[in-house]
């Protein structure tokens, strides 16, 4: 027989097909509730984060920081921005600190609350050297 021969030829046998389980997903947290800070206040949120920040000793574990920060439903408090930005600075990366900046001006409900986070980061801004992204491109 050739072999093209068997290619066409049906299988005597035919495996009927396997479907798989269905698993349901469980979540395991630690802690009372699905989210361990579910109840935390501002001022706790913000010293947690201002003390994450000032221990940071990578970019890896900056950019993590960084994402759970403003994963929340509310604005860093300035103090929590500062630090973020030395962070970068201290693990030597200028875009994320610019990126911040951009962060921010998402965060914040209008203009003149992004303008007012400007003016009060306005020291640690000159100090570190970073350029807000509207200086970059020459926007207003």
């Amino acid at each position: 027989m050739s072999f093209r021969a068997i290619l066409r030829t049906k299988p005597a046998f035919v495996a009927p097909s396997v479907r798989p389980v269905a698993f349901t997903a469980v979540r395991f947290a630690s802690g009372g509730g699905a989210h361990a800070h579910e109840t935390e206040s501002y001022e706790s949120f913000n010293s947690r984060y201002q003390t994450f920040f000032t221990s940071v000793g990578d970019l890896f574990e900056l950019q993590r920081g960084l994402n759970n920060c403003f994963a929340y439903d509310l604005v860093p408090s300035t103090q929590v921005i500062d630090a973020a930005l030395r962070a970068s600075r201290k693990v030597n990366d200028y875009a994320t600190a610019v990126r911040i900046l951009e962060g921010v001006k998402e965060k914040v409900e209008n203009k003149n609350q992004y303008q007012a986070y400007l003016d009060e980061l306005k020291p640690t801004i000159e100090e570190l050297g970073i350029t807000t992204s509207e200086q970059l491109y020459n926007k207003n």
